[in-house]
């Protein structure tokens, strides 16, 4: 039906030869991507590859310098987002664009509100989404606010937001950066659905995985220009990561066998409030990190993880417990205090705890260093030192970004935001890494290396503790694997004699062991 209603033009988008540039770098060179009817497309590249900036011009959030987008066959100009609403384009965005004190419903309808006599028709938007939410599986609390729902949750709440406009091209960037396997295995399944209505998805990724799994055809970016596009039935993974970098990627991380010296961090009874409900978030949970091993915490989003990182790194208060670091005791002790003790933190939010996105990228490498010898001088900050020293740091950690030093924070990719944050935290050298979600949002190549700086870090004798909710992360990376299930630790298992379904099923609660670490 859709084919005959449009005619027989085959693509519904296309955008010939786009052109975008920002100062010092062009995000898009000369970019053909067309996308048919009824088809998932993905889009691949590398973190920095023009992917989400090419989307952005789709969505009208940029113009381009050069190029032309068709609808339909016909060219048409899209100066704004709605001029995008308006031709039934939809996007939900890497970082959500959600806000946090609404409720999900007034997210949902926002900007697109029934009203009769100027009075908003809540019951009949509640209708329409609850119809909706049926329809496509996405389960929501409409009554919760945004603020206080999971990241997953959060993604549904957008989508949602795409179909109650009835937008017919939904543009995905990157949409499983921050999702468990579950949420992306039944987010796979939605999009199937969409294609099965008719709609046609655009969607942004890294996942080799996923893009074999759900999409039509691929096209690849590398370094803002155009490589390719093949049919996903016609390639591999190996392929598919070749013409993305540019180079074979090593897939499997290598490392020898762990040996683990003194004990860096003790943690003994945690338990930590919770702010959603009246039981604690963490309970009582110990556990021990040693110099020269990578421990990892597993777990479904949600469980407890976010809590227990926070109240370890001090960005929460612990209800009860110790925490020993270095054999000093810091359960009270000051953000500072921690990180001069030998603490480093890769946050798992990088926007919030991460860094300050309104200062330079030289200014966010130096934010716990700043008052060392090394960068100031009786009060007054060495700033050709902390230029050289990021330079430095930016060549090392391969960080691409438009003005090199001075780039606004704000204005870098996803992917070298994180590598940026990553670059720092390990440059410090401390005895103890505490690394959740190292990995968030980047592609092959730079998961390749920093999956080698954090095995790097154990050989150096470093403690490294690692939050993952990738499970080939956590397989591949980890030393001992800590299973934590509603705040607790369910489970400790060794990745060398468990498979990713008994892993699988002590995180979704289904197994835990006793005491004396034997199944129950």
């Amino acid at each position: 039906m859709e084919q005959q209603a449009a005619g027989a033009y085959p693509y519904v988008i296309e955008m010939l030869h786009i052109t975008k540039e920002f100062p010092g770098i062009k995000a898009n060179d000369d970019i053909t991507l067309q996308l048919k009817r009824g088809e998932i497309h993905a889009l691949l590249g590398e973190n920095g590859a023009g992917k989400s900036t090419l989307m952005s011009v789709l969505f009208g959030l940029y113009q381009p310098e050069k190029g032309e987008i068709k609808k339909d066959g016909k060219v048409v100009e899209i100066r704004d987002p709605n001029d995008a609403t308006a031709l039934n384009i939809g996007m939900v965005h890497q970082h959500f664009k959600l806000i946090e004190v609404f409720t999900v419903l007034d997210n949902i309808i926002l900007g697109a509100e029934d009203t009769k006599l100027g009075f908003l028709q809540k019951k009949e938007a509640r209708k329409k989404v609850k119809a909706l939410s049926e329809k496509y599986g996405l389960r929501i609390d409409m009554d919760a606010k945004v603020e206080d729902i999971t990241v997953g949750m959060q993604q549904r709440v957008e989508i949602l937001k795409m179909l109650y406009r009835d937008n017919e091209i939904l543009i995905f960037d990157e949409p499983t950066a921050v999702l468990t396997p579950q949420e992306i295995e039944e987010l796979m399944q939605i999009m199937r659905n969409l294609k099965a209505e008719g709609k046609s998805i655009l969607f942004i990724s890294h996942k080799l995985n996923e893009i074999m799994e759900v999409s039509d055809r691929v096209t690849v970016l590398r370094k803002g220009k155009y490589i390719g596009t093949v049919e996903t039935k016609d390639t591999n993974k190996e392929e598919l990561s070749r013409m993305m970098v540019g180079r074979p990627v090593q897939l499997v991380v290598e490392k020898d066998e762990a040996h683990p010296k003194e004990s860096v961090l003790e943690i003994k009874g945690l338990s930590v409030a919770s702010k959603l409900h009246k039981n604690d978030a963490v309970k009582n949970v110990s556990l021990t990190v040693h110099a020269g091993e990578i421990v990892c915490i597993a777990g479904i989003d949600g469980n407890g993880q976010t809590e227990f990182v926070h109240a370890l790194t001090g960005l929460e208060k612990a209800s009860a417990g110790s925490i020993t670091l270095c054999g000093k005791d810091i359960t009270k002790a000051s953000i500072r205090k921690r990180s001069l003790t030998g603490m480093s933190h890769i946050p798992e939010d990088r926007h919030k705890h991460g860094m300050v996105l309104d200062f330079t990228l030289e200014q966010n490498m130096v934010l716990q260093r700043y008052f060392e010898p090394e960068f100031q001088d009786h009060g007054f900050i060495k700033f050709g030192a902390i230029r050289e020293y990021t330079d430095g740091l930016i060549e090392k950690f391969d960080i691409r970004s438009g003005q090199g030093p001075v780039t606004k924070a704000r204005s870098m990719s996803g992917g070298n935001q994180q590598k940026a944050i990553v670059a720092r935290e390990l440059d410090r050298n401390m005895p103890l890494v505490v690394a959740v979600q190292p990995t968030r949002g980047l592609d092959v190549g730079a998961i390749e290396y920093i999956h080698s700086q954090l095995v790097k870090q154990r050989d150096e004798g470093k403690a490294v503790l690692l939050v993952s909710l990738e499970l080939e992360e956590v397989m591949n990376l980890s030393d001992r694997i800590l299973v934590m299930y509603e705040g607790e630790i369910v489970g400790e298992l060794d990745p060398k004699t468990t498979t990713t379904s008994e892993l699988g099923l002590y995180m979704a609660g289904a197994k835990r062991q006793d005491k004396e670490g034997k199944a129950e």
